[in-house]
């Protein structure tokens, strides 16, 4: 047998491998939910380092009310960051403050940026800061709109400044002997206007002058120029001229904070850039006396003498030709001349004359001052003290022409300066010009004044207080109640609407009238009416002459013999009253009334025939007639000859006439015939009552 333990001989051997197992196999979707959650937190936090800005240190004196993680900074009141940390400097002189600023303002801090911590704060010109009382402190930062090389570390300020970088304007520097009138914010004014502000005063490295730099904003800051004047406004002034006593009293805040103003007095000066240096002088008056002399660097000394004291002259006193100032005292000294009894004090005093305020170019040399003044002593110019003003006891020194003057030349070669002739200055006193004023003063009559005053307030009193006139502000009142009740009466309220429904029928019926063409019609008649009594002036002119022919006429009928033809006409007139007596004339009035009834029924009748037509047709041929009348009016001058013909033929007849004419003869058989007439008139009478309708019918 053989031992299973023992591998037979020729049997094959067994290779058995463990199976493989995915590396995945053991791996749950759960384990996704925390992988990306890693992620989301490596992109979030990347996403906020990247974002959080960058981080700036700004050192200030103190930092009173900034919190770590609280104070906000903010540029145009909007949060650009957050204060991180508050420490302090290495030695503990300064306060650090750590911010994170956004980044996308990052490049703008260059080093134009300026920080400063905004508080509460009360000044002249108001309060300013109030926010900060409810949302607490903040850091305000401002700079410019240009990017620059960024910058992280900053020198804070202790006050807001007075001028943002981004305002536009031109920052000049006021020079002035010292700034206690002047404080940081103080108005800058421009014919009281205020055009801008100064910055806290400082001194120069030499510690003599206060600078002040002024900042004018645009755009008034074209208003300076090279002759631009600044002065102090501050407060007010008390000036006494010959205009009397002024008063000039500046702004409240002027008075608190005080204040500069500036003009500029002549024209011609050129426009200035940021830098320019002006004076600061203490009053307009001033300014203006030193619009022109303003001395340069290029000054020309000479001197002049003078004998006696010069109290109230000190150096810097101003030097006056014509009224303008050309230069200023440099300097006094004084010098001995003789001995003993006949020694006699004289004072030097040197001139600081600018050439350009002579009319000389400004790089004149001394030969072409000297040269000016020479020919300036030799027309009687000469060198002498004079009262700067009435009150004040200074006085300044001024080249005067003087008339009648001594000759006298400009010596060129005196040491150590060429000398100007002077002349003896006409000084008096001040208590002298007092006493002098208060002298006339005293002349005055002021107590007639007082009473005359006294008389006129009296006379006032007594005009006020009458009872008459205090009734009149009643009387005055009570006519106003009337009007205002008359004026608002409904007649009167209603009178425009009457007035303008009248003004509107008036221009209703005036167009009316242009319509019709009335105005033609009327001129047309006037025209007519005119040639008619053109017609009729010529007509009247022979008038008187015709009328004493008629009483010519008519006297020479009086002497006429007609009694006779009286009589007849008297029986002539019984013969008709008798026949009128009749019967049958009685009744003829009630044929008369038939006779009318059968005419209306044949009016009627010819109304209906056409007769109304014919009668339109008789009255054009009326108004025909008319005209033909107008016509005929012309003729009146012919006319007027005619009649002068006839009355002469009447004179010729009524001469004719006598006892035994033709006339009488012919007047007798008249009357005969008018008997038969009314014998005639009888039958007919007695026809018609018996055939009425005869009358009409004819038969």
């Amino acid at each position: 047998m053989t031992d299973p333990s023992t591998p037979g001989i020729g049997a094959a051997e067994m290779q058995v491998q463990a199976p493989k197992r995915s590396p995945w196999r053991n791996v749950s979707i759960v384990w996704l939910i925390p992988v990306l959650a890693l992620a989301v937190s490596l992109a979030v936090a990347w996403r906020t380092f990247s974002e959080r800005g960058i981080l700036i240190r700004i050192d200030f004196e103190n930092a009173a009310g900034v919190t770590a993680g609280e104070t906000a900074v903010r540029y145009r009141d909007v949060a650009i960051g957050v204060v991180e940390k508050v420490g302090f400097s290495s030695d503990l002189a300064r306060v650090v403050v750590s911010a994170r600023i956004d980044k996308t303002v990052a490049p703008f801090l260059d080093d134009s940026a300026q920080f400063w911590v905004v508080q509460p704060k009360v000044t002249a010109e108001g309060v300013s800061g109030l926010s900060t009382v409810l949302s607490g402190v903040y850091i305000e930062g401002t700079w410019d709109k240009t990017p620059g090389a960024p910058q992280d570390q900053f020198k804070g300020l202790e006050e807001q400044p007075l001028v943002d970088p981004n305002e536009k304007g031109t920052r000049v520097t006021l020079r002035a002997g010292d700034g206690q009138a002047i404080t940081g914010g103080s108005p800058v004014f421009y014919r009281g206007v205020r055009v801008g502000r100064t910055e806290t005063p400082r001194l120069d490295a030499s510690g003599a002058v206060v600078l002040v730099e002024a900042f004018i904003e645009a755009p008034h800051d074209r208003l300076l120029t090279t002759a631009t004047r600044f002065w102090n406004a501050s407060g007010f002034s008390v000036s006494l001229g010959a205009g009397g006593l002024k008063l000039d009293v500046g702004s409240l805040a002027a008075l608190i904070s005080g204040g500069v103003a500036f003009n500029t007095f002549f024209t011609g000066g050129q426009p200035v850039k940021t830098g320019q240096v002006y004076d600061l002088y203490d009053d307009e008056t001033v300014a203006r006396e030193n619009a022109f002399s303003r001395v340069s660097s290029n000054t020309i000394t000479v001197g002049t003498v003078f004998v006696g004291g010069v109290s109230g002259l000190t150096t810097g006193s101003a030097l006056f030709y014509k009224g303008v100032k050309i230069g200023e005292v440099g300097a006094i000294s004084a010098f001995v001349t003789g001995e003993d009894r006949q020694m006699e004090v004289h004072q030097l005093v040197s001139l600081d004359i600018d050439p350009k305020l002579l009319g000389l170019q400004a790089s004149a040399t001394l030969p072409d001052v000297l040269e000016f003044l020479e020919a300036a002593v030799a027309s009687g110019v000469r060198a002498r003290l004079t009262k700067a003003n009435l009150l004040s006891g200074s006085l300044i020194v001024e080249f005067a022409e003087v008339e009648d003057a001594k000759p006298a030349e400009l010596e060129p070669d005196a040491k150590p300066y060429p000398l100007v002739p002077s002349v003896e200055s006409d000084l008096q006193d001040v208590n002298a010009t007092l006493e002098g004023v208060m002298k006339r003063v005293n002349a005055l009559k002021i107590e007639d004044l007082i009473q005359q005053a006294i008389s006129t307030l009296a006379t006032v009193e007594s005009f006020a207080s009458n009872k008459e006139l205090r009734e009149v502000p009643k009387s005055v009142v009570e006519l106003l109640d009337k009007t205002r009740d008359l004026v608002a009466s409904e007649d009167i309220q209603a009178l425009p609407g009457d007035l303008r429904q009248t003004v509107e029928e008036l221009r209703d019926t005036i167009a009316q009238i242009r319509q019709d063409g009335v105005v033609a019609r009327l001129v047309s008649v006037l025209e007519s009416a005119d040639v008619a009594m053109a017609n009729i002036s010529l007509a009247s002119q022979e008038v008187p002459a015709l009328v004493e022919d008629v009483r010519a006429v008519a006297a020479k009928a009086r002497d006429l013999p007609l009694q006779d033809l009286v009589d007849s006409a008297t029986g002539l007139l019984q013969s008709a009253d008798a026949l009128i007596d009749t019967d049958a004339a009685r009744a003829l009035p009630a044929s008369l009334n038939a006779s009318l009834d059968e005419m209306r029924i044949l009016l009627s009748e010819l109304r209906e025939g056409g007769a109304v037509a014919n009668t339109n047709a008789a009255l054009a041929s009326a108004r025909s007639a008319t005209e033909s009348l107008e016509r005929a009016t012309a003729n009146l001058p012919q006319l007027t000859a005619r009649l002068d013909q006839l009355v002469a033929r009447a004179e010729g007849l009524v001469a004719a006439y006598g006892d035994r004419s033709d006339f009488n003869a012919e007047t007798l058989s008249m009357l005969r015939e008018v008997r038969a007439a009314a014998r005639s008139i009888t039958a007919l009478t007695r026809s018609i009552e018996r055939s009425p309708n005869s009358l009409l019918f004819g038969k």
